[in-house]
């Protein structure tokens, strides 16, 4: 959730910079959870042909539509906190 709401906020980004905003997170569990919001269609991978090798990610409409979605949970979580 956390990869989603970075995306929304400075969307495009490339993967190193997706680990400079999230902080502690390994190349390898980084790189998992783009894959598999890339195959849920929550997010889109742009590939570059160029070298160095440059892909940027970014949230596709189905993503930005779960955004809003999540927004509202926070939004109730925090009414409803005990």
């Amino acid at each position: 959730m956390v990869i989603l709401y970075c995306l929304m906020e400075f969307q495009p980004v490339r993967f190193n910079e997706l680990q400079r905003y999230l902080k502690k997170i390994s190349d390898k569990t980084l790189s998992q959870n783009l894959k598999e919001l890339e195959k849920d269609g929550l997010i889109y991978r742009k590939v570059y042909s160029q070298i160095p090798p440059k892909v940027e990610y970014s949230l596709s409409e189905r993503g930005s539509s779960l955004m809003k979605v999540l927004d509202e949970m926070c939004i109730w979580g925090e009414k409803n906190r005990v």
